[in-house]
């Protein structure tokens, strides 16, 4: 893959022979792959963007306050993530919604079958990372393998509220970071932002138009695959002038694997995730 290819972050078409093979490499040279042509129903997503910018306006949202133990609920702005080697928070606010956890009820239809639909692609993409990975890579069990039963998947509705000059000098809507599991899946989101980091120290932008799919490797996947799938970092740059009276929403689905499920000779999934979270400032 030429480096004008990783550059401009090529679609691979998702229906088209071979593409499998090309996400595969395309996730290998920069850590990211994109996808068109695929199956996430985007009416379903601009659904749930519009229904949850209500949520993210009313007071009902304060009702459904995080759980510490167990992650899933809302946080507010002052709950957020404070990236790693990052000092100030993330201009952001979310709700992290698992099928076994608290959701408003009138909102947890369309969010289960939006999970349902990203964890069947992504169960299908990682099949793909397996079939291609280097014979010389051992994992413990098929990475395949690794999400069954897993409740640990996580849907994240993010909100990125809309500017008004009382933000923290220096904060940002979303600090440079690396996610933390074995694939994250993103739709396009309602607005542009999103940047990832080349191998030349240079960012550059992730295409936001819908028909793109943003597919990327996590933590985990680094520490199984011994360093072959990187970890890329991203970011979320705050808007321009002409944008700052508008708001960002996005709708990653965190694949995440059995905390039992061994990735390397250092970590299990779940001591790993332990260390993260710390590091994240929100356990």
């Amino acid at each position: 893959m030429s480096d004008n290819t990783r550059m401009k972050l090529t679609a691979v078409d998702y229906k088209a022979p071979g593409s499998d093979r090309l996400f595969v490499e395309s996730l290998h040279e920069t850590g990211f792959g994109v996808l068109k042509n695929h199956p996430i129903d985007q009416e379903l997503v601009n659904s749930i963007y519009a229904h949850w910018a209500e949520f993210f306006a009313s007071d009902e949202k304060h009702r459904y306050a995080y759980h510490r133990d167990t992650q899933d609920g809302f946080y507010s702005s002052d709950a957020a993530e404070t990236a790693k080697n990052f000092r100030k928070k993330d201009i952001k606010e979310y709700f992290h919604f698992y099928p076994w956890g608290q959701c408003p009820e009138s909102l947890r239809g369309e969010l289960e079958r939006y999970y349902a639909a990203a964890h069947d692609l992504a169960a299908e993409l990682l099949a793909w990372v397996e079939q291609y990975s280097p014979a010389g890579i051992t994992y413990s069990e098929p990475l395949s393998h690794m999400i069954d039963g897993s409740d640990q998947t996580l849907l994240r509705i993010l909100n990125y509220p809309a500017f008004t000059g009382s933000e923290e000098a220096g904060a940002v809507r979303a600090a440079a970071h690396e996610d933390i599991n074995l694939l994250t899946i993103l739709p396009a989101a309602d607005a542009g932002g999103l940047e990832v980091l080349t191998k030349e120290g240079t960012w550059i932008p992730v295409p936001c138009d819908f028909e793109n799919l943003i597919i990327n490797a996590g933590d985990m996947l680094q520490e199984a695959s011994g360093g072959y799938f990187r970890s890329t970092s991203h970011r979320v740059v705050n808007p321009a002038d002409a944008d700052r009276s508008r708001a960002r929403m996005s709708l990653p689905l965190f694949l995440h694997p059995r905390p039992d499920v061994v990735l390397s000779g250092k970590y299990t999934a779940g001591s790993y995730l332990s260390e993260r979270l710390r590091e994240l400032k929100v356990v």
